[in-house]
């Protein structure tokens, strides 16, 4: 088991700027659990680390390069200016006040898509369990205060497997298309970082090229694994949300090129607003 060393604390933000209950807890990233003491424990680019608010200031404690986790959080983005020119109505607009603070992670384009792969017709709680499940079978364990961590295996290391071996995951039907997309993440056949460099819709319908990746879970790659901020996923919630309150006839492309965060505003609003208390 590897050692995390050279762990150092750094603040990132200010709590206004990144709030990281909102972040992590609005569907984008399953490798992120608070702990009783309010700080949240996870694993990005293969760093365990501890994020936490300390008064209106949020802190990491990790052995990662600096520059990692500001780009990881996207803390170079003015996200008030980004959103300044959603139009949408009252519920759009109160819908961005509640989820301020929530900003879109740059996160490992083939831990997201095979996440968001898991993700169809599931729910958080078990996504999030056999995320966790993939790691601890597959990737390599980590020490990080006192406490064991995985790194989330690669695809070349899951493309060496077959379906019996992912039986463990207890991950149905979503194994094969596991399977299927590591092998081609591996042997190149799909090309991330091209993905990530390309105009969205091309890379949109790159992955709906893949086995077993349907609109919903391409969207969510194109935001939270490739970074393409203009893509719009719709889920039940989402779709519940337009339905209600949002015209027939409403373009989510009208929001611009910050669709996505919008969406994630009206996810999160949603999903944990007043109105579901």
């Amino acid at each position: 088991m590897k050692m995390s060393e050279n762990i150092k604390t750094l603040k990132l933000a200010t709590a206004a700027e990144l709030d990281i209950r909102k972040t992590f807890d609005c569907g984008q990233c399953f490798r992120w659990n608070e702990s009783d003491d309010g700080a949240w424990r996870g694993v990005a680019f293969g760093y365990p680390a501890k994020v936490w608010r300390e008064g209106d200031e949020v802190f990491i404690r990790s052995a990662a390069p600096d520059d990692l986790w500001l780009d990881y959080f996207d803390l170079g983005r003015d996200y008030e200016a980004a959103s300044a020119s959603f139009r949408g109505g009252d519920f759009l607009d109160e819908a961005k006040r509640f989820g301020a603070g929530i900003r879109i992670l740059r996160q490992e384009p083939w831990e997201a898509l095979c996440s968001f792969i898991i993700s169809q017709c599931n729910n958080i709680p078990r996504i999030k369990g056999i995320v966790e499940r993939l790691c601890s079978y597959f990737g390599e364990p980590l020490s990080f205060e006192g406490e064991q961590y995985h790194v989330f295996p690669s695809a070349a290391r899951i493309a060496q497997l077959e379906l019996k071996d992912l039986q463990p995951l207890r991950s149905g039907y979503r194994a094969e298309y596991i399977l299927s997309a590591a092998r081609d993440v591996a042997s190149g056949s799909i090309d991330l970082d091209q993905l990530a460099a390309a105009d969205w819709i091309s890379a949109e319908k790159a992955l709906l090229a893949v086995k077993g990746i349907g609109k919903k879970v391409a969207d969510c790659m194109l935001l939270f694994g490739l970074h393409h901020m203009e893509a719009f996923p719709i889920d039940v919630w989402i779709r519940r949300a337009l339905k209600e309150h949002f015209p027939p006839d409403f373009d989510p492309s009208s929001l611009g090129e910050n669709a996505g965060l919008a969406q994630q505003y009206i996810f999160y609003y949603a999903r944990s607003g007043p109105s579901v208390r």
